[in-house]
């Protein structure tokens, strides 16, 4: 692709070493990052057992702070995981990590881990679940991107079934993501699209996909087997109708992507970001469409001026 050579290696553009000088919210008390440390018994750990929500802060209001700390107790009940504090004491644990490291603008990552157990796979060895909460400046995509659009490729690997495991589920084990990203980063690209096992286009390794055609935007839906995407919901129920868009969802297929006008990613850490090409193929002259800045744009307004935390 003509402009993958002007991509500085992708894996080293990501979020960027978190500052060591931060305090993390472990287990009810803030620490210093050096010292916010897990036991390598923790099934976490051990296992990739556990769950997450990353979460953004817009000029100190943090973003849809309630949905994810909402998803991310569903996920816990789904894998069994008794969370040790509620919502409630959660969000004011959000709060005071965030004003403990003087975030206005940046980045909070929540996670449930199952505990300390045994070398076993029985989680219900486990002890407490622990309890972590890390706020730093994030960097996911260089800027240029917004501007001239992000290539992409398909990866060979296809999405893990719901059956197999249910991607509403938001887990500590990546593997299935990691493993496409390495096929994405290996060509010379920041994302992968994957398919589901009936070919079917489901989300890319970490950012959901919205396709336009004409006026209409169209994005998979959830039963796919994609993650259901805080930012990809905003986008429907409030970004889309306020710029006189509805957005369908449905079964999209791969051949639709490549014969779109534009394609964007949402995610809650690249917000709306446009897609010059999938594969070889260009999309909208190899830029960035008019729908995607239109999206783009009013997004940030809005969550600049005033970020929504329901």
């Amino acid at each position: 692709m003509s402009d993958q050579s002007t991509l500085s290696t992708p894996a080293t553009t990501a979020t960027g070493p978190l500052p060591l000088t931060g305090q993390v919210w472990m287990n009810g008390c803030l620490v210093p990052m050096e010292d916010a440390t897990v036991s390598i018994l923790d099934h976490g750990l051990l296992y990739g057992d556990g769950c997450f929500e990353g979460i953004r802060v817009y000029n100190g209001r943090i973003f849809k702070l309630h949905s994810h700390l909402i998803r991310m107790h569903c996920s816990a009940e789904s894998l069994h995981l008794e969370p040790p504090y509620t919502l409630d004491q959660l969000e004011q644990a959000v709060r005071e990590t965030v004003e403990a490291n003087q975030i206005e603008n940046g980045y909070v990552r929540v996670i449930y881990t199952r505990g300390i157990g045994t070398l076993g796979l029985n989680p219900f060895t486990c002890g407490t679940p622990q309890t972590i909460i890390i706020a730093a400046t994030i960097a996911l995509y260089p800027e240029s991107l917004y501007d001239e659009g992000m290539p992409i490729i398909v990866a060979s690997r296809p999405r893990i079934p719901i059956a197999c495991l249910d991607p509403k589920i938001k887990g500590l084990n990546y593997l299935n993501n990691i493993m496409a990203k390495v096929e994405a980063l290996k060509a010379g690209v920041y994302e992968a699209l994957m398919l589901n096992c009936d070919g079917n286009v489901c989300e890319c390794t970490g950012d959901n996909i919205f396709i336009v055609k004409g006026d209409t935007i169209t994005t998979p839906h959830t039963d796919a087997g994609i993650l259901h995407g805080i930012t990809r919901q905003y986008v429907i129920d409030e970004v889309a109708p306020a710029l006189g868009y509805t957005v369908q969802e449905r079964r999209l297929e791969l051949d639709e992507v490549v014969a779109a006008d534009e394609v964007f990613l949402t995610g809650t850490a690249a917000e709306i970001i446009g897609v010059s090409h999938v594969g070889e193929t260009p999309l909208s002259g190899g830029e960035v469409g008019p729908v995607t800045k239109a999206l783009g744009t009013e997004f940030r307004r809005r969550v600049h001026q005033s970020a929504p935390e329901d």
